[in-house]
């Protein structure tokens, strides 16, 4: 079994229960000068000064900070195509509707992900992959969507769970078979719920189920119904909601047990007191806002509200083509009103618990899982604010330092 010590570290722990609510946001729980011991995949011992005994491997931190690896609570990953032309429409001002009408947007990507093969689906998630492993990142979320049809959708699906197979990052895969709703099938939101969730939760029981309540997209009532037959099949539910518009979608994603409500940038007074006092997480893409219209989510009033807020890059071809999780922690303060610290739990222990991971990894405690990463400063506040900066100086996944 391999060992690892980490010594002479300004550790962050991220410790405490469940999901970080409000002011509990804000204590990252440091220990000034300390250790992290793994053996195997998982940590053994956490604790100030200096270990009684070391063996195997040791990266002295020299005060450098040791926290968790990042968790990116919301990716999507696995696509075909690519649609960097609409950059360019974009910044010269097409309006995004207009672009959706003359055949791009999402429904381009749709086009281009039904005619690419498995292998071909694969080989683009892993190489996402071993970029965000490179970052830092020990988890996140990849979903489907840009099928919208059973078959590409399922190839979707295992072409994730291929290239998870490989990767030193745990993936937890999502079914967000309610993305849109496809031109040629306006039946799809009835069969969706009829007939593929409960078939997807049989092959694929650890995928989780989402759709995007929208204008254009799927209405609340539509959502709803994907939202209850994802609980009928014994699967965790998520939404996107609140992108655009307030339609009351996040209210219904809470009544309905929702793990997850998305996005925000368009919630209400009302919705945030409402998602405030739910229990669902609230995860927060500001690349999006930064890529399409400069729209945030209103973060600061969801954690004073009560609100256990988490982060994700969003990555997808369109309103977010980055992998980089540490860009999302800078506009998450820059722009939607978070602190450092709160920045930094939203990344690490509330997104795992966005992706039903909070008891594995998230946190360094005996018994989690041996991610770390190793900054190349002894303030962690440079990872939020040094966007753009250079990778931890070493990462730690699964008790194996990432050569």
């Amino acid at each position: 079994m391999t060992a690892l010590t980490v010594l002479n570290a300004r550790v962050l722990t991220m410790t405490g229960g469940g999901p970080r609510r409000g002011a509990a946001m804000r204590d990252v729980g440091v220990i000034e000068r300390g250790f992290v011991q793994c053996e195997g995949e998982r940590i053994v011992r956490v604790g100030a000064g200096a270990p009684e005994h070391v063996q195997g491997d040791v990266i002295d931190a020299a005060g450098r900070v040791c926290m968790p690896a990042l968790v990116d609570a919301h990716a999507h990953l696995c696509w075909g195509g690519d649609r960097w032309s609409e950059w360019e429409q974009v910044r010269a001002g097409v309006p995004y509707s207009d672009i959706l009408a003359a055949g791009g947007g999402i429904l381009s990507t749709v086009r281009a992900t039904r005619a690419a093969s498995e292998m071909e689906l694969a080989a683009g998630v892993r190489e996402r992959l071993h970029a965000m492993a490179r970052l830092g990142i020990g988890a996140t979320e990849a979903k489907s969507g840009y099928g919208l049809e059973p078959a590409s959708e399922s190839r979707m699906l295992q072409a994730i769970e291929m290239a998870a197979s490989d990767s030193p990052i745990t993936v937890r895969r999502t079914f967000l078979g309610g993305h849109a709703i496809p031109p040629e099938d306006a039946a799809w939101p009835e069969r969706l719920v009829r007939e593929v969730i409960p078939e997807f939760a049989r092959r694929f029981p650890d995928a989780a189920v989402d759709a995007f309540c929208e204008k254009n997209a799927f209405s609340v009532e539509q959502a709803r119904a994907v939202l209850r037959a994802a609980r009928a099949a014994g699967v965790p539910a998520r939404l996107h909601t609140d992108q655009f518009n307030d339609l009351g979608g996040a209210a219904m994603a809470i009544e309905e047990g929702a793990r997850t409500v998305d996005h925000l940038e368009a919630s209400s007074q009302a919705t945030i007191a409402r998602v405030g006092a739910g229990a669902a997480i609230a995860v927060l893409l500001p690349c999006s806002g930064y890529a399409l219209d400069g729209r945030y989510a209103p973060g600061r009033a969801l954690i004073d509200a009560g609100a256990a807020v988490a982060l994700g890059s969003n990555c997808n071809p369109g309103s977010a083509p980055t992998v980089d999780l540490r860009f999302a922690m800078h506009l998450a303060v820059r722009h939607c009103g978070l602190s450092c610290h709160e920045a930094l739990v939203a990344a690490t222990a509330n997104a795992a618990h966005a992706l039903g991971l909070g008891d594995q990894m998230g946190s360094i405690a005996p018994g989690m899982r041996a991610n770390l990463i190793v900054l190349g400063e002894r303030d962690e506040r440079s990872l939020v604010h040094g966007f753009g900066g250079p990778a931890p100086a070493h990462v730690v996944l699964g008790g194996r330092v990432l050569a």
